[in-house]
């Protein structure tokens, strides 16, 4: 399944079999004003990577595959623990040190859903390495005309 981000326009698509066919660590796959959604796929004994966005709520849906997932306050007070697998969600507060493991035999496949918007437009990313270096290179940035918070803290991540 092809998907393309369309920008804050009207869009429909069936989330579910394009998140189990993602083969991507990040595909965005719809970006609006004031939120966005991403395809994920994580490979086996792999993460998403430990991180908190001080200013980004996030959803995420499982659609494939086993994980663990671990919360908390500080990237040392990780005091929430769930396995989660096909069929669960998992609701990220913002400034919520936060990080998913795949614990399974297949890929661990996602969507996660931010607000605000975190991510360009369309991106797409193989790896958690492209995924990084994008980040570092300020390549992956939100769209100017996304709504973002004023004075909004910049991520964090624990590697």
């Amino acid at each position: 399944m092809q998907i393309s981000d369309n920008g804050p326009r009207p869009n429909a698509f069936d989330i579910e079999t394009a998140t189990r066919e993602n083969e991507n660590y990040r595909t965005v796959a719809w970006t609006g004003t004031y939120l966005q959604v991403t395809l994920m796929s994580i490979p086996v004994g792999e993460s998403i990577g430990l991180e908190v966005h001080p200013d980004t709520d996030q959803f995420l849906r499982l659609d494939a595959g086993r994980g663990r997932c671990v919360m908390g306050p500080a990237k040392d007070q990780l005091d929430f623990e769930q396995e989660v697998s096909d069929g669960w969600s998992i609701q990220v507060p913002a400034g919520r040190w936060h990080d998913v493991v795949n614990t399974g035999d297949e890929p661990l496949r996602l969507y996660a859903i931010y607000a605000p918007v975190h991510h360009a437009p369309g991106i797409v990313q193989r790896s958690s390495a492209d995924a990084e270096r994008d980040e570092s290179a300020g390549v992956d940035e939100p769209p100017a005309w996304s709504h973002q918070p004023e004075g909004g803290a910049p991520d964090q991540h624990a590697g």
